[in-house]
């Protein structure tokens, strides 16, 4: 294999005076780029397993003396073989060798960030188009302002958990040919605090943290979509060990409007016309997101047409400009006409000719719309 042909001491990039505060420098060094799972070298794997074969010969006083003297032919005539493992317990292998973890397990107790909470408001199309401000009422545990959040009683101090001395974690060492193997877990007596509570708190029964309803003012910007989501950093439960606070996430459903639908940042609306609005042309009021507004329809509209409000839609979000607002006509035919009506409508039927219900060409509407 190729670390038998390669110096150790280069492997490393160190001096073969080296001492071994140096040697564990260098390795973790390596480590740390050679490393399967950090580097997207090639042949990063087996880079690695010569710097580990390495660091397993000159850590050892006995097999560093060996190299130092014969050479690779010294190890071999020695006995020596590298040592099989699997990369997924690399970093219980480099604990044993450190004392910690090489890729940032560590087995001092961790200050654990608290929950994020999800909260619900309710707000009008309207709102969702001009922002709003919403109280958002919520359980959240805080802080016990009786103990400080430590969960013991006042005047007494949390002690050292006598499991795992003080730790929060638990290691188990086995011996192997590579070097001592440790497997570390959680405490289970003190959950990885490192202290017990021996008299707890009675506001917060020890736990250090307290359930309390709280009220925030949220502010919803202009042009939300329904279901969208807001979030307060920090306003969450609290860590434990002081651990930093998680954090609020307000959802926001838009209540349907009866009068607009929402496509995107345009709405669309209809309007209803009489039959002899429709041919004699009108002017009629249409709501909008900021009122109403007289939209005057010309003599001979026809069903189907579409009016458009430019800058009359939703505003975009975090961004410039609105959306327009999009009115589809309606043409109300009568159901129930007089024997008075039936016989005027009979006589204009009568009257009229092609040139009465004649359209404009298909490139003349196409011209109508874009104006």
């Amino acid at each position: 294999m190729a670390s038998t042909q390669r110096d150790y001491y280069e492997l490393l990039g160190v001096s073969r005076t080296a001492g071994e505060a140096e040697i564990k420098k260098a390795f973790r060094r390596q480590a740390r780029e050679l490393h399967p799972d950090v580097s997207s070298e090639p042949d990063a794997e087996g880079r690695f397993r010569e710097v580990v074969e390495a660091y397993e010969v000159l850590s050892k006083r006995e097999t560093r003396e060996l190299y130092d003297r014969y050479g690779h032919a010294g190890l071999r005539t020695g006995g020596f073989t590298p040592s099989s493992f699997d990369f997924g317990s690399l970093s219980d292998l480099f604990a044993a060798f450190f004392g910690d973890d090489l890729f940032g397990v560590s087995t001092r107790p961790r200050r654990a960030r608290g929950a994020d909470i999800a909260a619900q408001v309710e707000i009008e199309l309207t709102e969702a188009a001009g922002g709003a401000k919403r109280e958002v009422p919520f359980p959240v545990s805080v802080s016990c302002a009786t103990c400080g959040g430590i969960g013991a009683e006042p005047g007494t101090e949390p002690v050292p958990c006598q499991v795992c001395g003080g730790a929060g974690r638990l290691q188990h060492v086995s011996r192997t040919a590579f070097g001592e193997f440790v497997r570390s877990q959680t405490c289970p007596e003190c959950a990885g605090a490192g202290r017990v509570v021996e008299h707890p708190c009675a506001d917060c029964a020890g736990s250090g943290r307290v359930v309390e309803e709280r009220k925030l003012e949220v502010e919803i910007p202009p042009g939300i979509h329904d279901g969208q989501q807001i979030r307060v950093s920090g306003e969450g439960h609290a860590g434990a060990l002081g651990g930093r606070s998680g954090d609020l996430y307000v959802q926001v459903r838009v209540r349907p409007d009866p009068r607009f639908v929402r496509e995107g940042n345009d709405i669309v609306s209809t309007i209803d016309l009489t039959m002899t609005q429709a041919a004699l042309g009108t002017t009629v009021s249409v709501p909008t997101l900021d009122g109403d507004h007289e939209l005057e329809l010309e003599p001979g509209t026809q069903p189907g047409e579409i009016r458009v409000l430019r800058g009359r839609g939703m505003p975009v979000l975090q961004g410039f400009g609105r959306g327009d607002q999009r009115v589809l006509v309606n043409v109300q035919v009568p159901r129930r006409l007089t024997d008075e009506q039936r016989a005027l409508l009979e006589s204009f039927e009568s009257s009229a000719g092609e040139e009465t219900y004649q359209d404009e060409g298909f490139f003349q509407r196409l011209k109508s719309a874009f104006r």
